[in-house]
């Protein structure tokens, strides 16, 4: 197959094992995958599947040498943007529009290198996310799918509104306001913060920063254009409320209660932990992030520990999403495979963890049609590595191979990347 362009190729000599593993689905091994265009064509045993590439005449053979193929990993927590407080911050916050794009352009890049092969993007600089995303499906820029939020909206002073990547919004009016604006500039979901956060100087946690009305009215008006919401939120009784209104999503959840983590599981309000950011002093070392967030950060993480184990225990969906940039180098791996192995270690165990990289992220988009698992019809989006990622998580550490839309773009055995 041409590194460059999709059009049909067999993998062969591998395993084939996705996110139906937490169901009990076994690997399947001595597999083949046949990719036409930009989709998955067929899977099955090579004895079947090899045949049915030779009616395909161009057909190229890709030897996988005995590696387990499992499908590109979904981080539904990223900011190509991301400008914390400190020297590095203050150096995104500094560029101008056409830096800027650059700048994420290059981590977009870098993170389908990472085996990120789908990303869902939850606050991003004066809508440069919208841009590249046009950028990407043109195949003018190498990088992984987007589904974005735009600008998350926030209460005048609120988490975040220092920047050009959230929207300032007062009253039930004014945040009816911000989910249409969101949505007319292309938002495939909306984000809003629902309280205070690490990253804030002048605020708590705790601090509840929206009013019911104000939550009723994102909520309300984001489920009648059809897009889903999730919340920054800290502290159980302002996620607890919002749940009740029909929130779909908590990022974060550093101070759930066991009541609360039930509720949530009642009503269907996936979790996406973001365990790494109450436990990444050597991130924030690396970008100059000052002592108080520091010491707020590292006070948070024996609680925000406890409340993902509540939430696992109470059958809250939970799903991978890193907050630092997915690609970064961080504790041997990269930030998404890190955040997968302590979510895996602290309760779901390998087999859960695929599937909340995987098939639990394309759920909740509501893109399993087209995402999440290897199967005919959907997108020959896929990685390869040398162990069992359903058995092992930290087999992600491994990855060498990767294909997005039916292009290989890393080959490492190959000594090749589009990178």
């Amino acid at each position: 197959m041409d590194h460059g362009s999709p059009g049909s190729a067999v993998l062969v000599n591998c395993t084939v094992v996705d996110g139906r593993a937490a169901d009990g689905a076994a690997p399947l091994s001595d597999a083949a995958v046949l990719v036409k265009g930009d989709r998955i064509a067929a899977v099955g045993p090579a004895s079947k599947v090899i045949p049915m590439a030779r009616d395909h005449g161009d057909a190229s053979l890709i030897d996988l040498a005995g590696g387990y193929l499992t499908p590109g990993l979904v981080n539904m927590h990223t900011h190509l943007s991301l400008s914390l407080p400190g020297q590095g911050g203050d150096e995104v916050k500094s560029m101008n529009a056409h830096e800027l794009a650059l700048y994420m352009a290059d981590g977009a890049r870098r993170t389908l290198l990472s085996g990120v092969t789908t990303v869902r993007c939850v606050a991003e600089k004066d809508h440069a996310d919208f841009a590249l995303r046009r950028a990407i499906q043109a195949g003018r820029v190498l990088g992984p799918r987007i589904f974005t939020a735009g600008r998350a909206l926030v209460c005048t002073g609120g988490h975040g509104h220092e920047g050009g990547d959230t929207l300032e919004c007062d009253g039930a009016d004014g945040f009816r306001r911000g989910v249409r604006s969101q949505i007319r500039a292309g938002a495939d979901l909306i984000k809003v913060m629902i309280s205070g956060g690490i990253a804030g100087e002048h605020e708590a946690i705790h601090t509840p920063q929206l009013f019911a009305d104000e939550m009723t009215a994102v909520i309300e008006t984001a489920h009648a254009w059809g897009r889903r919401v999730t919340a920054h939120a800290g502290p159980a009784s302002v996620i607890g409320e919002a749940v009740r209104l029909g929130l779909d999503c908590v990022e974060h959840g550093y101070q759930l209660t066991p009541e609360i983590a039930a509720d949530m599981a009642e009503r269907g309000t996936a979790l996406v932990p973001t365990l790494l950011v109450t436990r990444c002093k050597e991130f924030f070392d690396e970008l100059g992030v000052p002592d108080w967030m520091q010491q707020r950060s590292l006070d948070a993480g024996p609680r925000h520990l406890e409340s993902y184990v509540m939430a696992v225990k109470a059958g809250v969906e939970v799903l991978l999403g890193s907050d630092m940039p997915p690609f970064w180098s961080f504790e041997g791996t990269s930030a998404s495979v890190r955040e997968l192995e302590y979510m895996s270690e602290a309760g779901i165990g390998p087999a859960r963890a695929l599937y909340a990289g995987t098939l639990g992220p394309a759920r909740w988009l509501g893109a399993e049609a087209d995402l999440g698992t290897v199967e005919p019809g959907r997108y020959a989006d896929m990685i390869v590595m040398d162990a069992d990622p359903s058995r092992d998580t930290s087999a992600f550490r491994g990855v060498r191979w990767i294909m997005k839309g039916g292009r290989v773009v890393r080959d490492d055995r190959a000594g090749w990347s589009a990178g």
